[in-house]
């Protein structure tokens, strides 16, 4: 399929204080973020579409490399530059079609999306049962958008047409830099995207994993989470959103060769490197050097006090996989390497809060 896609910057960001398409989101303006979202999903087909302070709107595109095309009649309205992109598009089955204060967008959200295409209906994300942005539209309606007076806009026209919902762990979907108050949040979220939030990597699990998968994960990262804070109640600086997502999900390759490698590689694939680097060391994070646990040790330490969705002590959850193992020398010897190392990750924790693991557990953070 050959697609395109559309970044509508021609309003006057009125509701802002500042012009939308030139704000810098960590470090890009908003339109170099639009268009790198799609860059990064393997669409080259882009086209910003101008309206008000078109000359500098126009200078920054230049510096990315983005065409564009001037609306005259923005003053009329978003429908006016949906029209003038859609005169504009040749020879593509589809387009997406998005705002630039929508800038948050995961390219992954993107590559789904354009897997799902038939060319037939409009493919919308899906967060949570809720729709977002940005639909991928068939070219087969380009002369209905054309012919459309623009009464309740181009969603009012989509709504008419077959449909496809697709569901996406991508919370940014639905978030948009309408106000001062909603830039905040995503100046915000642009420092977080390689952690994502609890609930994104909520839906992600329940996306990607089977039930117990997902059960196990919840049980291990409320474990981690109450290590991580009594951690951080005797001077240390654990991330405890990082240390949530990278527990629920540490297991996501879980049933695969080499599973936590596997699902270190699906998890950098996704945008989520901070929870891969986890990932990928999970199932035997070595003692550190410096005596000082990180979120890696407290994900490895919590999944080893847990079995299933069940607590036990370290040496009850190696204890059958020794047993099992037992005429086998070397996975033995694999098996107490890894049970030594987490027997370490326990002391260093329990030196670290000055309590031990039942009283850490049971009492809680700070306790």
């Amino acid at each position: 399929m050959n697609i395109a896609a559309v970044i509508l910057g021609a309003g006057y960001s009125s509701r802002m204080g500042g012009f939308k398409p030139l704000l810098d989101l960590g470090g890009q303006s908003l339109i170099g973020r639009c268009a790198g979202l799609f860059r990064r999903a393997g669409i080259d087909d882009i086209v910003l579409i101008t309206g008000y302070r078109h000359g500098e709107v126009e200078a920054e595109a230049a510096k990315l490399d983005l065409p564009c095309i001037h609306n005259p009649d923005y003053d009329s309205g978003m429908y006016s530059s949906v029209c003038t992109a859609a005169a504009h598009l040749a020879a593509v089955d589809g387009f997406f079609m998005l705002p630039v204060d929508i800038p948050l967008i995961r390219p992954a959200t993107i590559t789904a999306l354009s897997a799902a295409f038939t060319g037939r209906a409009v493919v919308y994300p899906c967060f949570a049962g809720l729709r977002g942005h940005p639909p991928l539209i068939p070219a087969h309606l380009v002369p209905a958008i054309l012919a459309h007076d623009g009464r309740g806009g181009l969603k009012f026209l989509l709504a008419q047409q077959e449909q496809l919902d697709i569901a996406v762990w991508d919370n940014g979907i639905l978030m948009d830099a309408d106000t001062p108050e909603d830039f905040a949040v995503l100046t915000q979220r642009v420092t977080r995207l390689a952690i994502g939030d609890a609930a994104e990597a909520l839906v992600l699990a329940r996306l990607a994993m089977p039930e117990t998968g997902v059960a196990h994960g919840l049980a291990v990262a409320r474990i981690a989470e109450v290590l991580g804070q009594a951690l951080n109640c005797h001077g240390y600086q654990l991330d405890l959103e990082l240390l949530h997502n990278a527990a629920l999900l540490h297991d996501i390759g879980k049933g695969r060769p080499q599973h936590e490698t596997w699902g270190a590689e699906l998890l950098a694939r996704l945008g989520l490197d901070k929870l891969a680097e986890i990932v990928a060391v999970h199932r035997d994070a070595r003692p550190p050097v410096s005596g000082r646990l990180g979120e890696k040790e407290v994900v490895c330490l919590a999944d080893k006090l847990i079995r299933g969705t069940l607590r036990v002590s370290v040496q009850e959850r190696f204890a059958e996989r020794l047993k099992i193992n037992a005429q086998d020398r070397e996975a033995s010897r694999d098996i107490r390497s890894r049970l030594d190392n987490a027997l370490v990750l326990q002391s260093l924790l329990e030196k670290g809060v000055g309590r031990n693991i039942e009283e850490i557990l049971g009492a809680g953070p700070g306790g």
